[in-house]
């Protein structure tokens, strides 16, 4: 299961559209941190649209719960995207839910919230 986690982050790292074609279900739903929803095929295209590039991703904390052909998974998502000349820090808290299907686990939801940094006095 974490390998296929990391598939998916390194896909992402090189907008690699068979790579994501491959790592999601048909039935994907995308949740952005900012709210809004893709399916599969819009989430292909805006990653692998060259609009915006990313420069790093790291995953922490991450846990891996499998009930049956199902796997929940949670991590800490730091990167760093770059859009129109501009670097963009990100620092998300990621919900995925993984289904297996023919043998391969499929990303079936993803919803990201954003995360503070912790303030400082």
């Amino acid at each position: 299961m974490a390998q296929a986690v990391e598939a998916f982050r390194n896909a992402a790292l090189k907008a690699d559209r068979s790579q994501f074609e491959a790592l999601t279900a048909d039935q994907l739903s995308y949740g952005h941190s900012a709210g809004r929803v893709e399916n599969k095929a819009q989430f292909i295209d805006g990653a692998t649209s060259g609009r915006s590039t990313w420069k790093f991703i790291t995953l922490t904390d991450q846990t891996i719960q499998i009930v049956g052909n199902t796997a929940i998974v949670r991590h800490t998502f730091m990167g760093e995207s770059e859009r129109d000349g501009k670097t963009n820090p990100v620092k998300l808290g990621v919900l995925t839910v993984w289904h297996k299907q023919d043998g391969n686990w499929k990303l079936l939801a993803r919803q990201a919230v954003r995360l503070e940094e912790p303030r400082t006095n």
